[in-house]
């Protein structure tokens, strides 16, 4: 049991749910005031993507990040930020040419490109998707050496990497990347369970997870879609953290669509019935030793 719990509000994402909630965050301005929102509700940490403001879709483009980062910074209201580190890695196949790769269709670059927003805004964390994995007809490709690259260079700059998991073998890069010292203990790992092709929404699966970490290692866990809360719930039992948002889940309760702030609520409201107590982004700075807070 975690008796001192770090909520991350993960507050848009990067998935086709634009049209699927009627306020799902997109321009700059939407996006920050959703980390806001979400820190003023109980979140330590906002977990942020950027979104074409455009055409909604998923976007790594710096100028975009700079402004998130910028509004946030701006507002006077403390919470940790977390950006994503994930981008640059879609990539599906061509039935007619399985090597070539479609501007159009696929995001692929290299690892210091993936990052380039990280170093220059130099959030507390970023998180680092460990390995490759089907989704749906697409594939997100991170190889070892990639992840290498990535980790070594956001430890320079003191950014604590969030190792996020989506099945055991994404573990057992994160724990070699850990071992042979590109990121430093105690280690902060994302175990992300219930997405299509990696490991399922059970306590099963995050006890197996979960056991797999490091002694000492930092950790939180999410379910996707009705799955959230009790997943939400079930990382606390297990001694990890919590992690909510409009980017794993629409719903507030069945037909009733959330906000990040309430599903932030009802995750410290479920943390408190529980026995335990959250966390203040300056706690979770102490607890997890991030090193480029204000």
């Amino acid at each position: 049991m975690n008796n001192e719990v770090i909520i991350t509000c993960a507050v848009t994402g990067g998935g086709d749910t634009v049209g699927k909630h009627p306020a799902i965050p997109v321009t700059p301005e939407q996006i920050a005031n959703a980390a806001i929102e979400a820190a003023k509700a109980g979140a330590a940490v906002a977990h942020i993507h950027a979104r074409n403001p455009k055409t909604g879709k998923n976007s790594r483009d710096p100028a975009l990040f700079r402004e998130i980062v910028k509004r946030i910074r701006e507002s006077n209201v403390d919470v940790v930020i977390n950006l994503t580190g994930g981008n640059g890695g879609s990539w599906g196949p061509s039935p007619d040419n399985p090597m070539a790769t479609d501007p159009e269709r696929d995001d692929v670059v290299g690892p210091v490109e993936r990052i380039n927003y990280i170093e220059e805004l130099r959030p507390e964390i970023c998180s680092l998707d460990c390995g490759a994995m089907n989704f749906g007809d697409r594939i997100y490709v991170n190889t070892p050496s990639f992840l290498r690259t990535m980790a070594s260079r956001v430890k320079a700059l003191g950014i604590k990497p969030e190792l996020e998991v989506f099945d055991m073998g994404q573990v057992a890069i994160a724990n070699t990347l850990v071992a042979e010292g590109h990121v430093e203990s105690p280690p902060l790992y994302q175990l992300c369970l219930g997405i299509s092709y990696g490991a399922p929404a059970t306590a099963e699966a995050m006890l197996t997870m979960r056991n797999m970490l490091p002694a000492g290692a930092h950790w939180a866990s999410f379910g996707i879609s009705r799955m959230q809360m009790p997943m939400a719930a079930t990382a606390v039992v297990l001694g990890g953290n919590m992690r909510v948002g409009l980017e794993d889940n629409l719903y507030l309760d069945r037909g009733v669509f959330a906000s990040n702030g309430q599903l932030v609520e009802r995750a410290a409201e479920i943390a408190t019935r529980l026995g335990a107590r959250v966390l203040s982004p300056a706690e979770a700075r102490k607890k997890l030793g991030l090193k480029n807070g204000p």
